[in-house]
């Protein structure tokens, strides 16, 4: 194997990849070659480095300079000054906001000082599509290491470690994996949910895209576990660099014999194939993945039976997410102890957050359980854009509830959020500001669960519905006191109700709203005003006379022809006529037009 001097890691997220990241590899690789130093360079293509705002990264090694918002037109500079010449590259360092200094070592970052990364370990370190640099890392020796124990042995270190699931539901993976194994049938079957469906949330493909032997790995270890001899892998075809990515790494490990029959002399089968999803978001409840799985519609079913007991083509099944997954080898290696001293009492280990919405640093994020909302948000996200005041974030995706200033200071676990209003879910964040209006973000996400919804039961169907004709009603001002009692109640009715864990938690971005926002809910329907100028029907537009100086600029771009006034004289909106389209006041250079 070749030895290099140096390292020039790219990151090949699908993010970096739409910022060009690919032509910066094939440019470092011709710069190198030119300079006779690709024998002693190697550029290699990794998974998400976390800090999405400030990609594309090329990362230094050994010296571990962080290179920010790389382009492919600086590919030359940094060959020849850092590669060459030894010198940083300072224009393409990162610079702290507050001390205005430049850091070169991601270490001294604080995007990256309160994060733990365990189920991101290997992502933005190693070529996902090589499966020698996994096991360079340690890759596959937690197989090894199960094998040498019996399946209760294993399946009790799985328990003592408190993992709990990440795909939302939160349920201990170590009795989930022994529900499996007591199940008695000759066909079982391991179940990886790949079916990541949450508006901004992108933890599982990331984790797929950069470290895909880790799940590989891990699902084998639990088809050791629960007796299973076939893995199954539900993903959306809308992951394409996941899916190739993957089919590579299922590949190199049948070719490695860590796949296939017998396994390292263990005498244990177990092979992983594929299964794609035309990306509904019902689907990652596991019923309704079982049956997409089968060829059927994706509809959720009454449990019991659980999955564990009658799952894919009724035999008994084990169903966890990727990140999940993604713990597991690392568990086996440095024990059960280890893993479950770090997070909180009810909720071990670590939790993958994508981080987005109105946030400086918005990106991939892995932070210890019991962190608190507001380190998440104000020291790892970097605080709010544009110095604007934070006013809500929501967790958990659209079924997640929105939390408030008071709640910053909540150590994040699944019972916490719950009792917040909230929930952990899969692990979708969302930040925002003063300038946005709860009702409208709660009719947002409305639109979102009315669209997704797959109409089995009429609580989620119907129910959902009505709220958001509800909420749509308050946003263009025709709400009544009347309708927002309605809307608790009805939401409340829907939780209660509903069949499966989509139409049982999609009215929480209401209820949160409506518990935290009730004033703001009261303005818009007793004032018909919306304080934060977002809902279009609430929006008037009117001309200052002491600041208009009749320049006519707001007259020509006016599309409904409503703006009167003669050239240098007081011009006027009719109201009647205007359509709130606010090209005038994008247009107007002197602020003379306000948003009442």
């Amino acid at each position: 194997m070749a030895q290099y001097k140096m390292q020039l890691l790219i990151c090949g997220g699908t993010g970096c990849r739409a910022s060009e990241s690919a032509q910066i590899v094939d440019g470092l690789n011709k710069a190198l070659k030119v300079n006779n130093l690709d024998n002693e360079v190697q550029v290699v293509t990794t998974g998400c480095f976390g800090f999405c705002e400030r990609g594309p990264i090329v990362k230094v090694i050994p010296d571990n300079t962080f290179y920010v918002r790389v382009t492919p037109d600086d590919v030359q500079e940094i060959v020849n000054e850092h590669v060459i010449k030894g010198r940083t590259v300072k224009r393409l360092l990162y610079e702290d906001p507050k001390t205005k200094e430049h850091v070169s070592d991601s270490k001294h970052m604080g995007f990256y000082q309160k994060q733990l990364r365990i189920a991101l370990r290997n992502c933005g370190f190693i070529d996902p599509e090589k499966i020698e640099e996994y096991i360079a890392r340690d890759g596959y020796a937690a197989l090894g290491k199960v094998f040498g124990m019996s399946q209760m042995e294993a399946i009790e270190i799985m328990k003592q470690s408190g993992l709990r699931g990440r795909g939302g539901g939160g349920f201990p993976t170590g009795l989930k994996w022994e529900l499996s194994h007591k199940s008695k049938s000759d066909q079982k079957y391991v179940v990886c949910n790949a079916d990541e469906g949450d508006p901004g949330a992108f933890m599982d493909r990331s984790i797929l895209e950069g470290d895909p032997h880790s799940v590989i790995e891990a699902m084998t270890i639990c088809g050791y576990c629960i007796g299973a001899s076939k893995g199954l892998v539900y993903i959306r075809a809308e992951y394409p660099l996941a899916i190739a990515r993957l089919q590579t790494a299922i590949k190199q490990a049948r070719e490695y014999g860590l796949l296939g029959q017998d396994i390292m002399g263990s005498q244990f089968d177990f092979d992983i194939d594929l299964r794609f999803g035309a990306g509904a978001f019902v689907c990652g409840e596991e019923t309704a993945l079982i049956h997409s799985m089968e060829g059927e519609r994706g509809e959720p079913t009454v449990k019991p039976p659980f999955p564990a007991e009658s799952g894919y083509l009724g035999k008994p099944t084990n169903v966890n997410n990727v990140e999940t997954f993604a713990n597991v080898p690392v568990i086996y290696l440095k024990g059960p102890e280890w893993f479950s001293s770090i997070g909180t009492e009810k909720a071990k280990g670590t939790k993958v957050f994508a981080l987005a919405g109105k946030i400086n640093n918005v990106g991939l994020i892995e932070v210890p359980m019991g962190i608190t909302l507001r380190e998440v948000i104000f020291e790892i996200g970097g605080g709010i854009k544009d110095g604007k005041k934070f006013k809500a974030v929501q967790t958990g995706g659209p079924s997640g509830g929105c939390l408030t200033e008071k709640h910053l200071d909540t150590p994040i676990d699944y019972d916490n959020l719950i009792a917040a209003g909230s929930m952990m879910g899969s692990g979708g964040m969302i930040v925002m500001d003063e300038d946005d209006c709860m009702p409208a973000i709660a009719k947002f996400y409305l639109e979102f669960t009315v669209e997704e919804s797959c109409g089995k039961c009429a609580p989620c169907r119907v129910g959902n519905k009505r709220l958001h004709e509800l909420l749509s009603k308050i946003c263009k001002g025709k709400g009544t006191l009347e309708d927002l009692e309605y809307l608790r109640n009805l939401s409340l009715v829907i939780k209660d109700t509903s069949l499966c864990g989509l139409g049982q938690t999609s009215p929480n971005p209401v209820l949160s709203t409506l518990d935290y926002f009730y004033e703001e809910y009261l303005v818009h329907v007793r004032d018909k005003k919306c304080p934060s100028h977002q809902c279009w029907a609430l929006k008037t537009y009117f001309i200052l006379p002491d600041v208009c100086n009749g320049c006519t600029a707001c007259v020509r771009v006016c599309p409904s022809n409503v703006i009167s006034g003669e050239k240098r004289q007081l011009h006027v909106i009719d109201q009647n006529g205007c359509i709130r389209c606010g090209a005038c006041y994008d247009k107007c250079k002197f602020n003379a037009i306000i948003i009442d």
